[in-house]
């Protein structure tokens, strides 16, 4: 056989790409161990059908040919208008690159910040996507831990230390995947600081900006200096439960976002128009909507706090914000990876070790809170006594 390119080989740098629990999860359940998945950030509800009667429409009226490239004009007024309201900055369509889902924007912004070998600081921990997106744009992830005590917030000074020559780009993501953190103003001035110093790119990850349950939302792109160097990541997969769709968006530049338009000729060549017609709806149900499907995380984390606060061996990070808890479990005396391990072969649970997301998170589990209420604490419940049991 020919040879497999370096570059798609070495997407994980030989560290495997972080997901051999849920892997394995899904092949017990494939065949037929009834097994309880909070892997990963899938809402249990499908998207609504008054979102899939307009993508019918739309297909069944014709929009099946290849749409804009940039997105339609209609729906990048639609994210515009959605940006310039939450976030205080104005955004106008020439801001706005349709892409298919934030995975996508993210590959994008990476491109378009990044010549080949150039670095790219991302606090650790981190979505378990990042390192091997920087290494496929041709760039070269640098983690810069962060700490539990910290509440997981980077600080400026280890953001700076970690800046060299060849660095080009920040990436943050906040709320944050996998530990739940908002970064207050203090964290995004320093951000903001470093990336100007520095004269950097900052990629910001916000596709969680409405599932928040503490504190305010802060985009970087809208803290002053930064418009000119900001890519913001954005989504419909968590705000609207539409995360089979694949279709996000990246803000920026017009200047950058119209460069990233020829990019998308050369690799994705755009969205489908009957979804973009769909997340167009979806927009337009308005923010009363958006707060409709955030309402049972922030149920369910509230719920799974308060159990958590009896337990002896596993402390949260009290989240504020995403589908998630970030669970301390290093009292249990186990590695992360051999907690969750042995988590799914003793109670056929499934959650992800914290090395997933990076070592800053080791001995840490992520949990996503993405079951039915009575079955998600029934979950926390034998996990907890499962803690017991190995510490007895």
């Amino acid at each position: 056989m020919a040879k497999i390119s370096d570059r798609v080989r070495g997407l994980t740098a030989g560290m495997g790409d972080g997901w051999g629990v849920y892997h394995r999860a899904r092949a017990l359940k494939a065949q037929g161990v009834a097994i309880t998945d909070l892997t990963i950030g899938e809402h249990d509800i499908r998207t609504d059908p008054a979102i899939l009667d307009a993508m019918q429409a739309s297909a069944r009226g014709g929009h099946t040919g290849y749409a804009a490239l940039a997105g339609t004009g209609d729906l990048r007024d639609a994210i515009a208008a959605r940006v310039t309201e939450r976030t205080g900055m104005r955004t106008t369509r020439e801001n706005v690159l349709v892409t298919p889902g934030g995975q996508a924007a993210l590959f994008s912004a990476l491109m378009g910040v990044m010549d080949p070998g150039a670095e790219v600081a991302l606090p650790d921990p981190y979505y378990a996507t990042y390192p091997g997106t920087v290494r496929a744009a041709g760039g070269v992830p640098v983690p810069v831990p962060t700490r539990p005590e910290d509440g997981f917030q980077p600080r400026a000074e280890a953001l700076s230390a970690a800046i060299g020559d060849r660095s080009a780009a920040l990436m943050v993501n906040s709320p944050n995947n996998p530990t739940g953190a908002v970064y207050g103003a203090e964290t995004m001035d320093g951000i903001a600081e470093v990336a100007q110093r520095h004269d950097l790119w900052l990629i910001s990850d916000e596709v969680y900006d409405t599932q928040l349950w503490s504190g305010g939302h802060l985009s970087a792109r809208a803290l002053p200096g930064m418009a000119d160097r900001t890519l913001v990541v954005g989504s419909m997969s968590k705000s609207h439960a539409m995360t089979g769709s694949r279709i996000g968006w990246l803000v920026g530049p017009p200047a950058m976002i119209a460069d990233l338009v020829v990019l998308a000729t050369h690799t994705t060549y755009g969205v489908a128009g009957f979804v973009q017609d769909a997340a167009l709806h979806a927009l337009r149900l308005g923010p009363e909507f958006e707060a409709r499907i955030a309402a049972p995380f922030r149920r369910r984390r509230a719920a799974c706090l308060e159990l958590l606060g009896q337990a002896a061996r596993i402390r949260a990070h009290p989240s504020a914000g995403a589908m998630y808890l970030m669970l301390d479990i290093r009292a249990t005396g186990l590695s992360a990876t051999a907690f969750a391990e042995r988590l799914l072969d003793e109670r056929r649970i499934a959650v992800m070790p914290g090395e997933s997301f990076g070592q800053a998170a080791a001995g840490h589990v992520r949990v996503a809170l993405t079951l039915p209420d009575d079955a998600l604490l029934n979950a926390f419940d034998s996990m907890l006594s499962f803690a017991e049991e190995i510490m007895a």
